[in-house]
This record gives C-alpha cells, sequence and structure tokens, in this order.
C-alpha cells in the first residue's frame, strides 16, 4: 500500500493523547505572521518583501483563491498514490523545493537544514546559485537523494560554466535557469531598511569558493573582501542575455534544463523550440514586477500552448495543499514551494521544513480524496470554476 501522507493527520492527534501539539501552525498561511514576530525586519522584508507596492504578490494569491474546486462524490478513493514523474525522474509527490537565496539570514543551519529536510520526506530541493553554502557541502548533507540546481546566468562564462561543473559532480541533475532576474527589481522593504545581504558578502558562498570566480580577483577574499563583493555584484546578472544564448547552457550541461520566470505562451514555445525540457511558470512571487499578471492567471495559456512539448511547472502564491491541486488543474505537472518552507526554516530548522513538506502534502492528499481524486494524474481543468468577482 502507498504511503497516504495524510496519516500525518492522524499522527498529531495520536501525540495529543500525551498532551504535544505540534510546535508550528498547521495552517501555513500563518507562518508569515509568527516568522515577522519572531526574525529581524532586514531578514523578514527579504523573504516576504516583494516588488513596487506588492501588488502582484497580493495578485498571486487572488488568482489561486479566485479558483474553486468542484469536488466529486461516490468515487474509490480508498488507496492514493501521490507519485509522479517529474523531467524523467520519480517523485513522491508533485512538489519540489523552490531555489531560495541566502537561507542563512533566516536559520544558521540554511540551505543544508532545508535540504535534509527535503531529502528526509523524498522531495526534490533546488539549491539557489544564490545560496550561503556551497554546492559541495549541500550535495554532502543530501547523500544521495533528489537535488537540483539553479543558476543565476551571470556575465562571466567561465563561472558558469564551473558552477555548472559542479553542479553536475555534485550529483545535482536538473539545470533550472531564472530568466525574470537581470536587474534587481524595486523592493521597498529591502530598500526602507537599506539590506542587501550580498554586499556584506552572504549569499555569496558559490562565488567565493569558485576557482573561475577567484581567478578574477586581484587577491584573495579574506584579504580584501570588498573587492569580492564588488566583483560579485559585477558579474551577478546580465540584461544582455538573449535567446540564442541558450545553446551555451545546452552545451556544458547534459541533464533537462528548465527556464524559470516563463509568463507568455510564446515565450515558452520559444524555450522549446531552443531544446529546453521545461519551464517554470512563475513570476519570483511577485518580486520582480509590480504590476505584472498573477502566475496562476499565466499558467493555463502557457500549459496550453507547450503541455505536449515541455514539463510545465509552477510557483509563486503557492501556500496551501488545496493550491497545489489547483495549480495542478491549470496545467501545472508539479509545483515549487518557496517562502513557506524559508519560513518553517527560519522558526525551527530542519524539523520546521519537514513540517511544512508534511502539511502541505497531507493538506494535498485530503483535498484530493476527498474532491475525488486518488491521485494526481486525474486531476482537470473541469475540477475548477472561476468566481465570477
Amino acid at each position: 500500500m502507498a504511503k497516504h501522507w495524510a496519516d500525518f493527520q492522524y499522527e498529531i492527534y495520536l501525540n495529543g493523547m500525551t498532551g504535544a501539539v505540534p510546535r508550528l501552525p498547521t495552517d501555513l498561511t500563518r507562518l508569515e505572521e509568527l516568522t515577522e514576530q519572531r526574525l529581524g525586519p532586514g531578514p523578514v522584508g527579504y523573504v516576504a518583501g516583494s516588488a513596487g507596492n506588492g501588488s502582484t504578490a497580493r495578485a498571486n494569491r487572488a488568482a489561486l483563491e479566485r479558483r474553486r474546486i468542484v469536488p466529486r462524490m461516490l468515487r474509490d478513493v480508498h488507496e492514493r498514490d501521490l507519485s509522479v514523474e517529474v523531467l524523467g525522474r520519480p517523485l513522491p509527490a508533485p512538489l519540489a523545493l523552490a531555489p531560495v537565496g541566502v537561507l542563512s539570514i533566516m536559520h544558521p543551519e540554511a540551505e543544508s537544514a532545508a535540504a535534509r529536510a527535503a531529502a528526509a520526506q523524498g522531495v526534490p530541493f533546488i539549491l539557489s546559485s544564490a545560496s550561503s553554502t556551497p554546492i559541495e557541502q549541500v550535495a554532502e548533507a543530501m547523500g544521495d537523494a533528489e537535488r537540483w540546481f539553479q543558476l543565476y546566468w551571470s556575465k562571466d562564462r567561465e563561472v558558469n560554466r564551473s558552477f555548472l561543473r559542479r553542479a553536475r559532480e555534485s550529483g545535482f541533475t536538473v539545470l533550472v535557469v531564472t530568466l525574470d532576474t537581470p536587474l534587481l527589481a524595486w523592493r521597498p522593504r529591502d530598500l526602507d531598511q537599506a539590506y542587501l545581504p550580498f554586499l556584506h558578502g552572504v549569499g555569496t558562498a558559490n562565488y567565493f569558493t569558485d576557482p573561475a570566480f577567484l581567478a578574477g580577483l586581484a587577491k584573495p577574499v579574506h584579504e580584501d573582501p570588498n573587492a569580492a563583493v564588488l566583483h560579485f555584484v559585477g558579474l551577478f546578472a546580465d540584461p544582455g542575455k538573449t535567446w540564442p544564448d541558450l545553446a551555451f547552457l545546452r552545451e556544458h550541461w547534459d541533464g533537462p534544463i528548465v527556464l524559470k520566470g516563463v509568463l507568455h505562451p510564446d515565450d515558452a514555445r520559444l524555450a522549446a523550440d531552443a531544446g529546453m525540457d521545461g519551464v517554470v511558470v512563475s513570476n519570483h512571487g511577485g518580486r520582480q514586477v509590480a504590476g505584472s499578471v498573477a502566475a496562476a492567471d499565466a499558467l493555463p495559456r502557457v500549459a496550453q500552448a507547450v503541455g505536449d512539448r515541455l514539463t510545465v511547472l509552477f510557483d509563486s502564491g503557492v501556500r496551501t495543499g488545496d493550491d497545489l491541486f489547483k495549480a495542478l488543474a491549470l496545467g501545472a505537472r508539479a509545483v515549487l514551494l518557496g517562502r513557506p518552507y524559508v519560513y518553517g526554516l527560519g522558526l525551527d530548522g530542519q524539523p520546521g521544513v519537514e513540517h511544512v513538506i508534511r502539511c502541505l502534502l497531507a493538506e494535498f492528499d485530503l483535498t484530493l480524496a476527498l474532491s475525488g481524486h486518488a491521485g494526481p494524474g486525474s486531476v482537470g481543468p473541469a475540477d475548477l470554476v472561476e468566481d465570477a468577482g
């Protein structure tokens, strides 16, 4: 019998016989507020904040809220199996942890703790280029668990090449290339605190341990940290990249390549034409373009355009198990979870991240069953209606 993620609720109730209650809320939408209370305004603003006045982040939530599930009755949901195959990788559920940089601002164990939590639950961990922990160390923390690498595509070809080599040698199987951050957006919560961790050498671990990066410095990092930071800032992003540049990635990465930040069907078609394997429909959780289309509104159009040619993944606004259900119904093959697991990390380290994964998948499992589905494969557009609001 397949493991039922929903059994987590009985574990909680049985533990309650001894008077124990969960250390963190099981309603994952409450985590942001708790994190706001417990962590400093700089780190909280960096994770929770968005571009401009936050309109895109709010639109992401509204677009998911507006879709309502229509449950079906008297279908056999006794045995359920949430497993899926994504990009040729077998996964226990249609979920991965999204790449989020600079996790040391949330918890001292940073990416290693989040990666161990993902490994313990069998969920892929996507490591950010801008992590606080080097690629090799995160790989070590995960053993042989499924891990993907997110590339911030820099101006320096040698650094890009070196990152891809290191990730491949460290057992990362899928490359996720973020396209929506050729420049840092106008983010008032960070600006009001004048808070950018990179300028203090936080979130630069992969660069400061990279031979190609270090070759570009006049002195070692510890002798002139400011020069190293300035060198990093100068090459981090490249607003000059265009579609033909994707050939470089294909040349230096032999596994699946997924483009993150795609919102327009034509861009998805260009990705397919360029020989990519997937796209993540995402607006960076509302962090890049204020006034942008909501990711869940863009998802059906992209899925319709390339769903038979590419693996379509989704992030931006996912907070609950029913959000995950809705994303699948709108055409996603799997979902990347961002902020909620980062709040879990900030509040309770590795156990906090595991709590978030287990809550989300238990709720998703129950939502599936109670809506008449024994697995993710049968979920589709017919399971949703749209509020007229």
